[in-house]
């Protein structure tokens, strides 16, 4: 198999003639996290398109989606996760901006007519991490969860996140945990809950670290399809940006993706189905691909792992998804 190009070794993008001269409008999020990762695609961007970096090309617009606006409900309770991207869509389809900034995991498997998936950038560290608060013990290598106290209160709104916390340790109380991570981060802090579990990515990509911070490792806790990767969605139509978007996408990024999102959608469950997929490059190669689907009270719970060739990366994840679910109770899917 050849090897897998990643951006850094590409050569310099050629910029359709038109694009530098007007405004790009980049539609993303208004939470600190995802300013941060709009700003590193458009640092991305302009590092393979010389043209692009002494000219003011990129107008931010901070869009308030109802995922954002809603914190005192679970995401499954007012229609999932899609509800991060909504607002964005419409103001891509509405043409108000030109592409949006997205976190992979908070897309839907099947976009909304006339959006396409256009990029993905190099995966930043796909694990969840057990955030400990002030009062929680010193978690150990072996048993991260040792730290938890039989009782211990765990804040999270992510119902793959309470069904593995919960298979492995019942004895957990689990309370909803919303909001943008640096006020996850100060809920714990301040006691709301003793404990939490966020993505290990957005508290890199904020620089958040500490004692308090344990990675967890993906068999322990598998983590949300798409967690880690920034993806750029744009019109269907728009074939100068797909061009240009297409010429600086990390290779391995879209396979893992393409991997994880094709178990999502053979899996076709609601937005209160646990469901968690985690692809990753074997020395050989060949993609593994581990899947795994549960209820969210931790009393059923089935992980498996596939692997296969790269290039056949979305047959891998469909053909999980399918052995999941077909091995799986049918109401988990209702």
């Amino acid at each position: 198999m050849t090897a897998l190009k990643p951006p850094e070794q590409q050569t310099t993008v050629r910029v359709p003639p038109h694009l530098h001269e007007l405004p790009l409008r980049v539609g993303t999020r208004a939470s600190p996290l995802a300013l941060v990762q709009t700003r590193t695609f458009l640092s991305v961007l302009r590092h393979f398109c010389p043209v692009l970096r002494n000219l003011e090309v990129f107008e931010e617009h901070a869009i308030a989606t109802t995922g954002d606006r809603v914190q005192d409900r679970r995401l499954a309770e007012i229609g999932g996760k899609g509800l991060f991207a909504k607002e964005i869509h419409e103001a891509l389809a509405d043409r108000r901006v030109d592409f949006a900034v997205h976190s992979l995991k908070d897309l839907e498997t099947v976009l909304p007519a006339g959006i396409v998936l256009a990029c993905t950038l190099k995966r930043e560290d796909a694990r969840d991490a057990l955030i400990l608060g002030p009062g929680c013990g010193v978690s150990r290598p072996d048993d991260p969860f040792a730290a938890l106290n039989p009782g211990t209160v765990l804040g999270t709104a992510s119902v793959r996140r309470q069904a593995q916390l919960l298979h492995a340790r019942p004895d957990l109380a689990i309370v909803p945990l919303r909001g943008n991570v640096g006020t996850r981060m100060a809920r714990i802090r301040a006691g709301h809950c003793a404990a939490g579990v966020l993505a290990l990515a957005g508290l890199r990509r904020l620089e958040i670290a500490g004692p308090n911070v344990v990675p967890l490792d993906a068999e322990t806790m598998v983590p949300a399809a798409g967690q880690g990767i920034i993806g750029v969605t744009v019109r269907a139509d728009d074939s100068d940006l797909r061009e240009l978007l297409a010429a600086i996408e990390d290779r391995e990024a879209a396979a893992v993706a393409s991997a994880e999102r094709a178990l999502l959608a053979a899996l076709d469950g609601s937005c209160r189905t646990p469901i968690g997929g985690h692809a990753r490059f074997l020395p050989d190669g060949r993609l593994s691909l581990t899947g795994l689907v549960a209820r969210a009270d931790g009393s059923f719970l089935l992980r498996r792992t596939l692997t296969g060739p790269a290039g056949e990366a979305a047959r891998v994840g469909a053909e999980l998804g399918h052995s999941l679910r077909a091995n799986s109770p049918s109401d988990i899917f209702a």
